[in-house]
Formats: structure tokens, sequence, C-alpha cells
């Protein structure tokens, strides 16, 4: 019986004012006041609630996508569903809980690195606290360890695999041409090379170069930490051409014609695994959650499939073969979305969503130039303050103060400073840490996916970077406003009337700021 893995990935940017915490009116969203909203009616509500009629009845029943899918959910989004929606949040929680319950402990979701920046463009400290908030917010939500974590656009590279490994994480899904050599694995001391008794990857007629068109999707890998400890992460590559057929082929007409191509697809194989955007199913394609609750309700298991999770596979089939990834570029990652490696996020590498013939983007580079100079000059003044003990440990434990509003803040302080903070210390404590905050989330990976910088994930990312600049003003830091806006001035719009990301931000952003510090 093969068994049978469908991942969705849940996601959409933060969309609140980071000076009130309200989302503005989105009128590309219309009728509704914004794009969560309208998502949430098309695909996350529903795939929570599908009514689903039996082949050999007429009664009708109500079906929970979520648990017959892998599936992760943004923090923020998460966040967002809990204060707006809290049915379908409930239902999203209650099947991991079930799943959880019927597949030996292993729930259905799994985590995902908070603010959908980038992994392996982070910085080192970065990178880290993206991490440790997602594990944390999956704790948080639903009460368990995660056992895996969802890269956003599954952008990786040797760096980020090592910190999934150095915070406990079990498993990874990776695009199939993610993956560059594998050999058979050795996982305990047995021989002379490396402490693990693996010689160190070269040549040699047992590694073999693998690309998307010749790997087994069908199997777990082993992705060996490179310091000699035999510490590993497990990494499926999952299915490409079916995964491409589900989200750009249309697929999903037919919950019979799904469940064929699966079919084919796992041809006495163990197991098939396909991930796309969860918003395919019915939101990028209308009842697409109706054929999803058909196939793996009914279809499906009809034709033999065993409807299961990647980490109850991963429990009943440990990896055998080591894997080698495909780092890109420099070392500077690959991605599910970009066949230049991370160049969506870096560069006008020729990946864009819409626009015009004749547009480009070469507005990416200084955009994140901007950011990182943002960050940078945050860096030594973050390190200066006296407030912490340890400060960048204080900002991966603040998370527990985001998550819990109830959270005793004095404790918190005192934790982290020894002693008992004034009231203008812990003031400024705090205004430290959010700062922190909005520095992290100006990073959000839509910024850069469309097509031009004046877009509504641009502009709310330029936000981001607005209230950090409006929180260093309030602590008394030197501005950085206008190093800011003479890097992001290069940024040319290929909208004229819109003219640079300087332009837009004195636009969009800092009348925001004025309307109010004057309310």
């Amino acid at each position: 019986m093969p068994e049978l893995i469908i991942h969705g990935h849940f996601y959409q940017p933060p969309r609140e004012s980071p000076w009130t915490g309200i989302v503005d009116t989105e009128p590309s969203a219309a009728p509704f006041h914004d794009w969560n909203e309208r998502i949430h009616s098309e695909c996350y509500r529903p795939n929570a609630f599908v009514r689903v009629v039996g082949p050999a009845t007429v009664e009708e029943r109500i079906v929970n996508n979520y648990a017959n899918l892998s599936f992760n959910f943004g923090p923020t989004l998460l966040s967002w569903l809990e204060s707006n929606h809290p049915d379908t949040y409930a239902r999203i929680v209650e099947a991991d809980r079930e799943s959880a319950l019927k597949r030996s402990g292993h729930g259905n979701a799994i985590a995902q690195a908070y603010g959908h920046a980038i992994l392996p463009l982070c910085n080192a400290r970065d990178l880290r606290t993206q991490i440790r908030w997602g594990m944390a917010d999956f704790r948080h939500r639903f009460g368990r360890q995660p056992e895996a974590m969802w890269l956003p656009e599954t952008a990786c590279n040797d760096a980020v695999m090592k910190v999934l490994i150095d915070e406990g994480l079990c498993f990874v899904i990776l695009a199939p041409h993610q993956a560059s050599r594998v050999r058979p694995s050795v996982s305990t001391a047995s021989g002379p090379g490396s402490p693990s008794g693996q010689p160190a990857w070269g040549g040699g007629c047992d590694r073999l170069t693998i690309d998307d068109q010749t790997i087994d999707t069908s199997v777990p890998y082993r992705f060996v930490h490179p310091d000699g400890s035999d510490r590993s992460i497990a990494v499926f590559f999952y299915d490409g051409p079916t995964s491409r057929a589900i989200a750009f082929e249309n697929l999903l007409r037919f919950s019979h014609e799904l469940v064929d191509r699966l079919a084919r697809s796992a041809n006495n194989r163990e197991m098939v695994n396909v991930a796309t955007d969860g918003e395919t199913y019915g939101h990028h394609f209308r009842f697409g959650d109706l054929c999803l609750a058909h196939a793996l309700e009914l279809d499906a298991p009809a034709q033999g499939f065993k409807i299961t999770n990647y980490g109850e596979y991963l429990e009943k089939h440990p990896p055998a073969i080591e894997v080698e990834i495909n780092c890109g570029p420099n070392g500077e990652g690959t991605s599910w979305s970009c066949p230049h490696g991370v160049g969506r996020w870096l560069r006008d590498c020729g990946c864009q969503t819409g626009g015009e013939p004749g547009w480009n983007q070469e507005w990416r580079p200084p955009l994140r130039q901007a950011f990182d100079y943002l960050r940078d000059e945050n860096i030594r003044h973050f390190e200066a303050t006296t407030l912490f003990n340890d400060p960048w440990q204080a900002r991966d434990d603040s998370i527990e103060l985001i998550l819990n509003q109830h959270y005793s803040r004095e404790q918190f302080l005192y934790d982290h400073a020894g002693y008992w903070l004034s009231a203008d210390e812990q003031w400024r404590a705090l205004t430290y840490l959010e700062l922190q905050r909005m520095l992290l989330l100006m990073y959000t990976s839509c910024g850069w996916f469309f097509n031009d910088i004046s877009g509504i994930e641009t502009v709310q990312i330029l936000k981001y970077a607005g209230r950090a600049i409006d929180l260093m003003e309030q602590l008394g830091l030197p501005s950085a406003r206008d190093q800011f806006l003479e890097i992001l001035a290069e940024a040319k719009s290929n909208r004229s009337e819109m003219e640079t990301g300087a332009d837009i931000y004195r636009r969009f952003v800092e009348p925001t700021v004025g309307a109010i510090a004057s309310s």
C-alpha cells in the first residue's frame, strides 16, 4: 500500500499597520476589506469545513482538510486568524491534535520561520531568531515541540541546515532541484575519515550527482552536520512534476484525476509526497478545497493509498541515503520559486509576477541594501545598551511577550537585566525589543517577490522600516533616516509617477507617522 503525503504551505504576509496593529483597507481585495479576509473566505475557512457526500449515501458530512494534510501556517497569519476568525483557528489546532492521536504522536502541523524572511540571506543572529521565534510560536499554539520547520520559499543553504540541526529539528521539506549529490549513509563511527566514519564529500563511485529529474522523491535523505558530531536532519524532496501540476496545471478539476496522477507518481514506490502553497486549494483554484477533501477522504483510500504525514513516515522509514544540498550561486542558497537560487530577493534575476512589458526589478538590490544599513546601524546601539545582560538572548526570548500579553514585562526584564528596572528603563528596554521586531519583519520575502517596488507588499515592509526609524528617534538614537532614504533613492519604480523608493516612502509611510503623532 503506497503512502501519500500532501503538504500545504499556508501563508500571507503580515498586513497590520506597525503603528496601530490594524489592517488597513486594501482596494485590490474588493469586495473584501483586505486580502487576509478574502483568502480566509476562499481558502482557510472552506478547508476547515468542507461538505462532502459519500458515494454510497446521500448523507452529508463536514470534513476538516487540515486533519488529512501535512501543513504549516505562517505565525503572523495564525495570530490574525486567532483574533479575527477563532472558529477557523480552532479547527486548525484541532486537526493537529487529532492527527497526532491517529499517527503515533506525529501531528500534521509543522512550524515555519517566523517572519517569512529568506533565511540564507539573513545574518547569523537573524537566522537564529527567525527559527527560534517560529518554534516558540508553534509550541504556544499547538502545545508540543515542532518536528520540522517550513523554510520560506524553501530557501536553503548549508548554513540554514546547520542551524536547523542545532535547534533540534527532525526534518525539512525541499524542492527536488535543491538536491546535489547522494551517497549511502553511515550514521555511526566505523572507519577512517570524519568522526562519523564518513569521509568528506568528494569524488568516488559511491557519490552520485543528481538533479530534479533523477532524484528519488519517495524516500527521505540524511543531511549531516559538517562539524563531525554525526548530528543530522532528514530531508524530504517533494515530487516536482505532480506538485507543479496541482499548482499550475488545473489538476484540481476532478478528484479522481488528481488521485490517478498521484497513483502514476507512486509507480510501485512506497511513498509519494507533494507540496504546494495551501492557497492553491480554494483561492487559486475555486473548489480546490472540495477536490482535496474528496481525494483524501474517498478516492485516494479507494485506490489503496494510506494517508500519512512526514513525521509518521520518518519514524517507520529512517533515511538510508545521505544528501548534499545545492547551495546555489556563491553559496547564497536555492529556493522553490527562483531558478536562479535566491536571486528573486537580491537582484533583477528575471523572476517576477505580473507587471508590464519592459519592466525590470533593478530596485531589488538597493531595497535590500537600505534595510541592511538600517539593521546594521542598530546592531551597535542594541549591543551598547546596559539594559540587558545579553541583548540577543533577550531578543530571542522576547517572543514570549509577543505571544502572551499577560506575561509579566517586569519579570521578563528582571530576568534579562538582573535587577528591577525603573519605569523609564522598562520603557526603553521594551522599545528596544519592539525596534528589533520591526527590523526582523522588514525582511518579509513578499516585499521583493512581485514586479514593482510600489506594490502593497513592498510598501508594507517599508512601513516596518519606517516604524524602526520612528522608534530610533523615540529612543534618542542618531537618526538613520537620511542615509536610509539616500540608499532607497537608487531603487527606481517602473511606474514613472512613483519615481523612487525614497519617494514611495515619503508618500505612503511618513504621512502615517505624522498622522499618528498628531492624533
